[in-house]
C-alpha cells in the first residue's frame, strides 16, 4: 500500500521552514468539508496520515503547490473531484488475495453456508471486484453459487463499472493463477476467462447472481440481512469513531450466525461488538455472530 514517495517528498513548497502542520491540517478539513457539501462524499473521518498522503500525491500529479489549490480545483472542476476520489478510494486488491483466508473460507464457512436455502452475501468497499470474482468462483465450484446472491459496493461509481465490465490486465494471471491454486482452487483458473489482446475477460456466468451498487460506509444504512459480511482492508483507513459506526452497521446487517470477514490487520478487539462474536479459525479475521 505505500506510495513510492514519502509525504514530505510529495510536498512542493521550497521553503521548508514555512510548512505550518496546523495551517494544513485547517486547509484539509476544509477541503473535505467542501467535498461532502457539493458533492456529497464524506472523508472527514477517515485516517489523517493515509488521507494527506493521498492528496498530496493529487496535489503533486495536478501541478499544484497547496491543498487550498486543490479545493479550488475540486470545487469548480467535476473532473478533478472524479480523480480526487480515485485517489482516496481504497482500490489495492487482488483475486484470491491472501490465498490461506479462502482455504479456510472453503473448509469453515462453506458447510455452514450449505445448510441455508438462500445465501446473501456483502463485498462492502468491493473496489475493482477482483475479490467479487474470486467468491463467485468458489461458490460456483462448492455448488453454492445458483442459490447465492452477491452484492458488491463501493463508494466509487468508476471502479464499480470495471468489477462489472470483468475485464483485467492478462499480466496479472500469472499471480491470480498461483493465488488460486494456493486457495484450494479445483479446475484450470484459465477455464474462467478468455484472453484477449492484452486483457483477461472473465465468463458473464460469474456475475450472474452479483449485484453492483454504490454504497458509502461512511453515510448509508443497512439495505438487507447477511449471512456474510467481508471488508477487508477497509477498515485499517477509517478512524476509531468511523470504525465504530461501520461496526454496528455490519452487525445491524448480519442474520444471527452470520459471518463477518475482516482484513489481516484488523479485528473486533475493544469494540463494542467483540462480545457478540466467536473467531472462527486463527489467525484469519472470520467471526461468527453469536448474539
Amino acid at each position: 500500500m505505500a506510495l513510492p514517495l514519502t509525504v514530505d517528498r510529495l510536498r512542493v513548497d521550497p521553503d521548508e521552514q514555512n510548512y505550518d502542520p496546523d495551517l494544513e491540517k485547517i486547509e484539509v478539513e476544509l477541503l473535505l468539508e467542501a467535498v461532502y457539501r457539493k458533492y456529497g462524499f464524506d472523508f472527514r473521518a477517515y485516517a489523517y496520515s493515509s488521507l494527506r498522503r493521498r492528496l498530496w500525491k493529487r496535489i503533486t500529479e495536478s501541478g499544484l503547490k497547496t491543498v487550498s489549490g486543490l479545493q479550488e480545483r475540486v470545487l469548480h472542476d467535476p473532473s478533478m473531484m472524479e480523480q480526487l476520489l480515485l485517489d482516496l478510494s481504497i482500490n489495492v486488491t487482488a483475486m484470491y488475495r491472501d490465498p490461506h483466508f479462502y482455504v479456510t473460507f472453503r473448509e469453515k464457512v462453506i458447510p455452514m453456508l450449505r445448510t441455508y436455502p438462500f445465501i446473501r452475501i456483502w463485498h462492502a468497499g468491493c473496489s475493482t471486484g477482483e475479490e467479487v470474482y474470486s467468491m463467485a468462483i468458489l461458490l460456483q465450484e462448492e455448488g453454492l453459487y445458483d442459490r447465492a446472491r452477491i452484492y458488491a459496493t463501493d463508494i466509487n461509481e468508476v471502479v464499480l463499472q470495471r468489477a462489472k465490465a470483468g475485464i483485467f490486465p492478462l499480466d496479472r494471471m500469472k499471480e491470480y493463477t498461483d493465488n488460486y491454486i494456493k486457495a484450494g482452487g479445483k479446475k484450470a483458473f484459465s477455464e474462467y476467462y478468455t484472453a484477449k489482446y492484452d486483457n483477461a475477460i472473465f465468463n458473464p456466468s460469474l456475475t450472474k447472481n452479483v449485484v453492483f451498487s454504490q454504497h458509502n460506509l461512511v453515510t448509508d444504512r443497512s439495505f438487507s440481512e447477511f449471512n456474510v459480511i467481508l471488508c477487508r482492508n477497509v477498515l485499517i483507513y477509517f478512524d476509531k469513531p468511523l470504525q465504530s459506526r461501520v461496526h454496528t452497521l455490519f452487525y445491524d446487517s448480519l442474520a444471527m450466525f452470520g459471518v463477518l470477514v475482516l482484513g489481516s490487520k484488523e479485528s473486533l478487539k475493544f469494540s463494542e461488538y467483540e462480545s457478540c462474536y466467536e473467531q472462527i479459525e486463527m489467525p484469519e479475521k472470520i467471526y461468527r455472530k453469536i448474539l
